[in-house]
Formats: structure tokens, sequence, C-alpha cells
């Protein structure tokens, strides 16, 4: 069932969003060749702790797989989601995508970003860029009155005419009370063109874009998606409020 956010639950999301927008700054500036993941993580969930939020990924359950062990997914080159923080170094020339939940005042927010490590590639440039544009095209018809279709189609159409291909075994989702809501938000056009949007609704948007072919397949740790022909992916994805006109960003400050 999708559910209308009031006022006063709008106002505790976006104190929710505050603290994840705090989040991927400090995680942006640390991104550097030597660093862990799992050192990411910790520098991630000792920041939300201190704001007495509470990381909306650790532990979360899925069946078939242990819960989540860490706070942050952190996916690299030709992981496309859910990677698992570890003792990996980054090294100069990487991409790595940084997938955050913050659980606070009742609520949750979810934001995702790609980054470069040092020097990368042109081609790993543009396919960070592409991914972050789509979602600006897609968000351009999360306004009442549309139909979840057709953010997912903007999205679609914009990466494929950059030469990209999208992953259709993954969604973006409804979010608030719990991590995952109705309705599903796929970037790309399915069978069905979704409810109607209607001013309230929150909904985490997130392209998931490869360089090669969209299929994809999960690793045997059953949580970190991976490209099947081994291209580069990238990610990019914000908490937004649906209203009478343009969409409220609730994760997004400046460049982060």
């Amino acid at each position: 069932m999708v559910t209308i956010k009031s006022l006063t639950e709008i106002d505790a999301m976006k104190a929710s969003g505050e603290i994840l927008i705090e989040v991927l700054s400090i995680l942006k500036d640390s991104i550097k060749a030597g660093i862990t993941t799992i050192e990411l993580d910790r520098i991630a969930e000792k920041h939300i702790r201190s704001r007495g939020a509470i990381p909306s990924f650790k532990g979360y359950k899925m069946e078939g797989a242990v819960d989540f062990p860490a706070s942050i997914c952190s996916s690299l080159n030709s992981e496309v989601v859910h990677g698992i923080p570890d003792s990996r170094e980054l090294l100069n020339g990487d991409i790595i995508s940084v997938d955050v939940g913050v659980f606070f005042n009742g609520f949750h927010t979810d934001a995702a970003r790609t980054w470069g490590v040092g020097d990368i590639s042109i081609e790993a440039q543009n396919i960070i860029d592409v991914a972050r544009k789509s979602f600006f095209e897609g968000i351009k018809f999360a306004i009442q009155n549309k139909r979840i279709i057709d953010i997912s189609g903007a999205i679609e159409d914009y990466v494929h005419n950059a030469g990209y291909s999208v992953v259709t075994d993954l969604t973006g989702h409804g979010i608030g009370r719990a991590l995952h809501e109705d309705p599903a938000v796929p970037n790309f056009r399915s069978r069905h063109k979704g409810p109607r949007l209607r001013a309230g609704m929150a909904l985490a948007i997130e392209p998931m874009i490869n360089m090669g072919s969209s299929l994809v397949k999960t690793l045997e740790n059953r949580w970190t998606v991976v490209t099947r022909d081994g291209g580069l992916s990238a990610h990019y994805e914000n908490t937004i409020i649906v209203t009478e006109n343009e969409p409220k960003i609730i994760t997004l400050d400046g460049e982060i």
C-alpha cells in the first residue's frame, strides 16, 4: 500500500535526510587511494550514530542471506549494488558506488553516489555523469498526477540515448517508516504503469546503469550484484517527496 506522508512526517524525513547529506559529504572527502571500504563503513556509522540516528542497512534482513553486516553498501567498478565493505583498498582509477540509509525520528532516507578514486578514465567519468543526469531527467515527471512509468521511461530514454544499459533486475522504491515501501520505481518501462503520483508520496529513485550489457548476477554472499560481462556500473539515488509542482529532494545539498 502506498502511504501519503503528512507535513509532520515529511519534516521528520527531512531531518533524516539532513544527516544523510552530512554522511555523504564526509564520505566524499574520505574517498582516496589506499582507504579500505570497511574504513569508509566505520566513518559513516560513527557519524550516523553521533547524530542520534541508526544506519538503516545494518542488520537488514533478506530471505536466503545473512543479515547485512555493514552500515553502507560499497560497490566497486563492476559491482552494481549491495557491495559489502571489507579490507579491500581503493586504487587510483577505481569507481565506487556508496549507498547509505539513515533511520531517524521514525523515518528512513536513502541515497547513493558513484565517485571516482584519483584519476579515472573518461569512460568511467562518463558513466558516473550519465547515471546522475538520468536521475534528474526522471524526476522532471515526479509530480502530482503523473505515473511511475513516466519517471521510469524518462530515465530509460536518457540512459539508452547516451549509449548505456539500464539494470532491469532492480528498482527504486517507496520509503518512509520502512526502508522499502510501495511502490516499486523501475528505471525502465514495464508492463505496469504504476500508481498515479500524489503529493506527499516519498520515493527513493535510483538509476543503476551499466557500460555494457544490462545483465547482472548475484555473488555467493547473496548480496553483491555485479555485471555479468565485467563492465563498469554506476548508481545514483536520492529520496524525494512528490509535491503538486517540482519534487523536493531531501538527500541532496549542492554537488554532494
